[in-house]
């Protein structure tokens, strides 16, 4: 079982980036897939989710500039993430839920410049 992320990078602000994840040994289209995000020093939050149905939930502070979505041919999850603000620097995890399980993926890395 594995999540696999990828997209992350240095970017301006104002700038997009969009973040992938690929699961695998899993039944993909399952699972609640979400991102998540942790900077120095905080708790890792929320960013978005998407359900298995296709049901989507955001943070109130990306509403409108990230954009959560799913290939289940794929096996993939994607965040696009538009309008980039320094704030939004952190390292952003893959996870996956399905009733009392949940996985976790590795951490990429997202640095807004300002």
């Amino acid at each position: 079982v594995q999540l696999q992320a990828s997209g992350g990078g240095l970017v301006q602000a104002g700038g997009s980036l969009k973040l992938s994840c690929a699961a695998s040994g899993i039944i993909f289209r399952l699972y609640g897939m979400g991102w998540y995000r942790q900077a120095p020093g905080n708790q890792r939050e929320l960013v978005a989710m998407i359900s298995s149905g296709g049901q989507t939930t955001y943070t109130d502070s990306v509403k409108g500039r990230f954009t959560i979505s799913r290939d289940n041919a794929k096996n993939t999850v994607y965040l696009q993430m538009n309008s980039l603000k320094p704030e939004d620097s952190s390292v952003y995890y893959c996870n996956a839920k399905i009733s009392n399980v949940e996985l976790w993926g590795q951490g990429t890395q997202v640095t807004v410049s300002s």
